[in-house]
């Protein structure tokens, strides 16, 4: 092999063209919409009719490598590209150059969650729980595909043209059929006691981490958060050490409190999510206002 990416074949951006290549010159750029580790994130149009719009993640070989992330940048593309959720960014096709790795990526029309969250301090319990409801069904989706995320935070969600909350961002996800895993991974404030301890994880981080994000949105801020102290937020997060403010409504407060569970089976199912009353009751005043 003379570069990491022969390891990876070609897609097509949409079946009108099932045997086309891609490279950069099949696009007008536009604005950039991000910067990650590896690279940028633009906005393009392709040239050939009917002309979509899209986002283009640049990713740098040469960083790629000197980081030691080629499994995974492999892995995130082949688990990407085979996903179709409405609330999941759409991988539609990839292709390089000496230099680069190009992911045709569906173009989020609002933007990045985190900037949101940032500019309103905290969420609406109405508006969390529009998030959480469709947060939990993508979930819920990935895990029937076998799919673990494992890093789930504001920092990797992006928003639809009409509001609808999408995962964005796939690094750390891994595809594991009745495997549990060892890897450390994910952000310090979202990780569940399992991996603070070094023990094996499954597919429950992920429910540990929703309830993380669902007291993030409510409260601007994730529940084990220690700016002080590395090691006191690994201690918060062991000894689940949750403390609600008192604006907390009470059935915001039972869903977060059966998500963030110390033993991973215990952790409330997706499907029992769906159904909780703060989910419920908050999705019928959406359906009402439209």
């Amino acid at each position: 092999m003379n570069s990491f990416c022969e390891l990876i074949p070609f897609l097509t951006l949409c079946r009108e063209y099932p045997t086309r290549e891609w490279n950069l010159t099949d696009f007008e750029i536009g604005r950039p919409l991000g910067k990650g580790k590896f690279g940028r994130v633009y906005m393009v149009r392709t040239k050939c009719e009917p002309k979509y719009i899209l986002a283009l993640k640049t990713l740098y070989k040469s960083e790629i490598i000197a980081s030691r992330v080629e499994k995974q940048t492999r892995r995130e593309i082949e688990i990407q590209q085979n996903l179709r959720h409405p609330n999941i960014v759409r991988l539609y096709g990839y292709f390089h150059d000496e230099k680069r790795i190009f992911l045709m990526l569906e173009f989020a029309g609002k933007g990045e969650l985190y900037k949101q969250l940032s500019k309103y301090g905290r969420f609406s319990e109405r508006r969390s729980a529009r998030y959480i409801d469709q947060m939990a069904d993508a979930l819920s989706y990935l895990h029937s595909k076998h799919v673990i995320h494992r890093d789930i935070k504001p920092e990797n969600l992006l928003l639809g043209i009409t509001g609808e909350l999408k995962i964005g961002d796939f690094g750390w996800s891994v595809h594991a059929p009745g495997n549990r895993r060892m890897t450390l991974c994910g952000t310090l404030d979202y990780l569940p006691p399992e991996m603070v301890e070094g023990k094996e994880h499954n597919e429950k981080v992920d429910l540990w981490a929703l309830g993380v994000l669902m007291y993030e949105f409510l409260i601007g801020k994730p529940p084990f958060e220690d700016r002080m102290s590395v090691q006191n937020t690994y201690r918060r997060i062991a000894a689940v050490d949750l403390r609600f403010p008192a604006s907390f409504s009470l059935e915001a407060r039972d869903l977060i409190s059966k998500l963030l569970k110390y033993i991973p089976d215990e952790r409330l199912p997706l499907s029992e999510v769906l159904k909780h009353p703060w989910i419920v009751k908050n999705r019928e005043k959406t359906k009402e206002s439209v």
